[in-house]
This record gives structure tokens, C-alpha cells and sequence, in this order.
């Protein structure tokens, strides 16, 4: 027997809730029915000992994005083609190919079976579909164009996964460098810097203050090494505990996004996620504010959820959202004027598609501006460490042969 929560009108108009025990969906319909309920809403309740046995069988892995972004597409062309999802989850669990993909779809699959909705049974996947997914599926439930819905969110998750791409990108080579640059310092330091101190040491000469410098720095490391390692735990130990305080998180989401060059990036990444998100879910139907609360769940910048929070009450107690970006300093006027425009045309969501192409634009120019700062910045960096070893040793070598010749 499975226990069922019900919502139902009865005859005289009431609304009525409870729970029935049944053996399935339909028998549990069939009572309502004979108790002459007319059934709004029926899901099969799972109790303590179903969950964790629920639980136990999960054996799928959290889905990466690109994983999520395939599973969509393909879903997307299942439905599309006239499959039922319970059907087209069967298919995508059946390929051969390993992948976490075909386990998540078992678990789905096997949710919607016992009675659950397409949107809870994303919900119980253990993280694997954010919330702002997870409230597209539904509102395309609710519409009836599932199939749209989950089409406009692969364009969002392919635009999202290739700003990711350029971000990367971007950073690859300078890393490469920086940690050249750091192996060749530690190979300095450790090796070198060790047989040139004690060959300078049987000179009677005054070795100069650059070379008396790097060697003092090299005997510190080679002797307090471990005490830098436990400071530097005991400093990110103590910032993560700090980010995990409320105010903490605030004041660090808000500070990173005020460092010289990434926070600039951070700034204009997240308008192009906030618009192109709101265009895909204002163009599926749902209302703006309602699309604003789902912005606000699914941005995990805190400082950033303050601002969508305030914009939501402004929009909520009248104001035009164009008004309401513009009293943010956070936002552009450019963008207010974009959005204004929609508003007055009818056409918000091209107004937001517009904003958010034009701000994509603008992200791939300053990604490309600060990829060519970057990296001739980190090569000169690296220089300037190399040569300032390098220097200190041959000025000590030096000096030391001047000392043998005035002998």
C-alpha cells in the first residue's frame, strides 16, 4: 500500500485535503471519485523508510554542465519527435555509451512511474538541475510546452557553457607561465642558491645586500618551511570559516566584485547570465516577477541576490522594471534604456535578448583586452623574480672573484 496526499473540491465548493492509502495512482483516483471529490491535485507521499531505501539505490554522479547541456539536447529531440518523457527517458537510459547521464535518466525515469511530477523528480536528482531549471520544467508543465521550455534552456545552457569556454581559455596561458615561472624559482632557491652560498662563504669579502638578502630568504625557507604551510592553512581555514558567516559572504561576494580587472568580468558576466535568463523565461510565459524570484534563487552571490531582492519589491509595488534598474548605480543606463524601449514596444523579451547579446559582446572585447594584459603582465612578473635571482647570485660571484684577485 502507498499513502497518496490529496487537494480536491467537493460538492459544495470547498476545497479538501488529506491523505488515502491506495495501491496506485488511479485507485487512489477512483476513491476521490466515489467519495465524490473532484481531485485538483494527487502525488504519492514518500515516507522515512522509501526515502532512505530511495536513497541507498542512488548510484549516479552529480551532472557536470556540459553533461546537463547533453542530456537536454537530447531530451529535447525526443519529445520533439512525439515521444512520451517517460518513453524518452527509457531511450536516453538504454544507450550503451557510458556516461552519468544514462543513470540519471533511470532515476528519473523511475520517479515519474510512481506518480511524480517531471520538476519534482528534478528536484530529488541530489543537485544535479539548479533551481532556476528545475522552475522553467514546471512552468512548462503548468503551460503545456515542456518541449519549448526545454529548448530555450539548452540555447541558455550552450551560451552559458561557451562564456565559461572563453573565461577559461583566457586564463590558460598565463597560468602556464606563472607556474614555470614558480618551478623555476623553487629550483633556484633550493638547488642552486645552496652550492652558490657555500662557495661564497670561504670568501672574506662583503657580499652585496641583494645576495645577503636572497640567501637569508633561502636559509628562512629552508628551516621555517612548515611554519608557512600552517600559516597559510590557518589563514584560508579562517576566510572560509569567515565566508561562511552571513555577513561574511556578503561582504566577500561583494568585495570580489570590486577587484581590478576580474571584477569587472564578474560584473558583466552576470548581467549577461541575469538578461539572457530572463529573456528565456519572460519569452516561455512566465511573468516578470516571478522570473525575478527565480533570478534570485539561482544566483549564488549574495550581494547580488540583495539587489534582484530590491529590484523584485520595486517591480512588485508598481514601478516599470526599466525604473527600477535605474535607481540601482549597479546597473547601466544603457541598459535601463534597452529595456524601456521594450517595455513601450511590448516586447520585453527582445528587449532582453538584445541587452544580453550586447553586453556578450562587450565581455568577449574585455576578455580579449585583459587575455593580452595578462600575459605579457605575468611573463614580465616572472622576469622580474628570475632576473632579481639571477642577479643577486652573479653579483655575489663577483664580488667573491674580486676579493681573489686582490689576493
Amino acid at each position: 500500500m502507498a499513502i497518496y496526499q490529496f487537494k480536491a473540491l467537493a460538492e459544495n465548493g470547498l476545497q479538501e485535503r488529506g491523505k488515502i492509502d491506495s495501491q496506485n495512482r488511479a485507485e487512489a483516483f477512483q476513491q476521490l471519485i466515489a467519495r465524490k471529490l473532484r481531485p485538483l491535485t494527487l502525488e504519492r507521499v514518500t515516507t522515512a523508510v522509501e526515502a532512505q531505501t530511495i536513497i541507498s539505490k542512488r548510484t549516479y554522479s552529480k551532472l557536470s554542465h556540459e553533461a546537463l547541456l547533453s542530456f537536454t539536447e537530447e531530451l529535447v529531440q525526443l519529445l520533439e519527435a512525439g515521444l512520451p518523457l517517460e518513453r524518452a527517458l527509457h531511450i536516453i537510459e538504454q544507450r550503451k555509451e557510458k556516461s552519468p547521464i544514462l543513470a540519471i535518466a533511470a532515476f528519473l525515469r523511475q520517479q515519474i512511474r510512481e506518480g511524480k511530477r517531471f520538476s519534482v523528480a528534478l528536484r530529488n536528482a541530489e543537485g544535479s538541475f539548479s533551481e532556476l531549471y528545475c522552475h522553467m520544467v514546471a512552468a512548462g508543465e503548468a503551460s503545456g510546452a515542456l518541449p519549448q521550455i526545454l529548448k530555450r534552456q539548452t540555447q541558455h545552457l550552450a551560451l552559458l557553457s561557451e562564456l565559461r569556454r572563453r573565461v577559461a581559455t583566457a586564463l590558460v596561458y598565463p597560468s602556464i607561465v606563472f607556474a614555470a615561472g614558480l618551478v623555476l624559482l623553487l629550483i633556484f632557491m633550493t638547488f642552486l642558491l645552496p652550492q652558490l652560498t657555500m662557495l661564497l662563504s670561504k670568501s672574506d669579502q662583503s657580499l652585496p645586500f641583494m645576495t645577503r638578502s636572497l640567501v637569508a630568504t633561502s636559509k628562512f625557507l629552508s628551516h621555517y618551511w612548515w611554519a608557512l604551510i600552517g600559516c597559510g592553512i590557518i589563514i584560508i581555514s579562517s576566510i572560509r570559516i569567515w565566508k561562511k558567516t552571513p555577513a561574511g559572504q556578503k561582504m566577500w561576494d561583494r568585495s570580489i566584485l570590486k577587484v581590478p580587472l576580474l571584477g569587472q568580468i564578474l560584473r558583466i558576466h552576470f548581467l549577461v547570465e541575469f538578461l539572457q535568463t530572463l529573456s528565456t523565461l519572460v519569452s516561455s510565459g512566465i511573468p516578470l516577477l516571478q522570473g525575478l524570484l527565480f533570478m534570485k534563487k539561482a544566483t549564488r552571490n549574495c550581494y547580488l541576490q540583495t539587489l534582484i531582492e530590491t529590484i523584485y519589491h520595486k517591480v512588485g509595488e508598481g514601478r516599470s522594471f526599466s525604473r527600477a534598474l535605474r535607481q540601482s548605480p549597479f546597473f547601466p543606463d544603457v541598459l535601463a534604456d534597452i529595456i524601456a524601449v521594450g517595455e513601450e514596444t511590448g516586447n520585453l523579451a527582445g528587449a532582453l535578448e538584445r541587452a544580453a547579446s550586447r553586453y556578450d559582446r562587450e565581455l568577449a572585447m574585455r576578455i580579449q583586452r585583459i587575455t593580452a594584459l595578462i600575459q605579457p603582465l605575468t611573463i614580465l612578473v616572472v622576469a622580474l623574480f628570475v632576473g632579481i635571482v639571477a642577479y643577486s647570485m652573479i653579483a655575489g660571484i663577483l664580488s667573491s672573484l674580486s676579493g681573489l684577485r686582490i689576493h
